[in-house]
């Protein structure tokens, strides 16, 4: 291999894996955020009712919004840098998201300074505001939800590598859609139901029933997302194959399939 291909190779990686750190780790911190999806878009809430007592509607934490780009990304590097490649990056942002919730629990602990509860002491409509209480309820999360989170978080990625290979192997370099979104259908199921049961059902004080209600709602947007992202998939094939150039691209895409790559 030219050393012209070795920096492609690395730059490749390093940007993928950048864009997926960021977004996991950003989704991670905005996830407290709960908003209403139909109202976003000027509708009213669904209601639908779900084994004759949890009202649901399309209530979805902020997260959602950035975890597809994770979803694309992860699809990119198993494609050219197979399983090995894939949980590299996910042990990696496994580490780096229970760093970031270490830091947020020491930081939460820190005496606010006097002149920054003063000057942050009222809204701008004049009401009386605590910014020290807003900043500890909006950053600090449970110890349910981040074992929860970080659990859900490997198993799907650990699963999505599994599924992707399986169908690389029946399809080839072929059929990019199947393997891409069969993999995320799949490995987001278990993503969906594992965090809401280890937080709220282990951890905290939901039903069974009520886990299961809510994980429904939740796979059903990201099953939703995954079907819609396809042409950003191709488009970010594309362009990848266009920067390695034919030869290199399909040598990596090769090496990915039986696992023999630089990493």
């Amino acid at each position: 291999m030219t050393r012209n291909e070795s920096s492609k190779k690395t730059n490749l990686f390093i940007i993928l894996g950048s864009i997926f750190l960021t977004n996991a780790i950003l989704a991670e911190i905005i996830g407290v955020k709960i908003f209403s999806a139909e109202r976003t878009f000027g509708f009213e809430p669904v209601n639908w009712k779900f084994f004759g007592e949890y009202i649901l509607d399309f209530n979805l934490t902020a997260g959602a919004v950035i975890w597809p780009i994770v979803f694309v990304t992860t699809d990119i590097i198993n494609e050219y840098f197979g399983k090995k490649g894939v949980r590299k990056i996910s042990f990696l942002t496994a580490g780096l998201i229970a760093y970031v919730f270490v830091i947020i629990s020491v930081v939460t602990i820190l005496v606010p300074a006097d002149f920054w509860l003063d000057v942050n002491a009222q809204t701008p409509s004049g009401d009386s505001f605590d910014i020290s209480y807003a900043f500890n309820t909006i950053f600090r999360q449970g110890l349910g939800i981040i074992i929860g989170s970080l659990t859900a978080f490997l198993l799907g990625q650990l699963v999505d590598v599994f599924v992707f290979q399986k169908l690389r192997a029946v399809t080839g370099s072929k059929m990019i859609w199947l393997r891409a979104t069969g993999s995320t259908l799949v490995s987001q199921f278990f993503d969906s139901f594992v965090v809401l049961g280890i937080a709220f059902y282990i951890f905290g004080n939901w039903e069974l029933s009520q886990v299961i209600a809510v994980g429904i709602i939740n796979y059903v947007y990201k099953f939703s997302v995954a079907i819609l992202l396809t042409p950003l998939l191709y488009l970010g094939h594309g362009l990848i194959d266009r920067y390695l150039g034919k030869d290199l691209a399909e040598k990596m895409m090769k090496e990915a399939s039986s696992d023999r790559t630089f990493l």
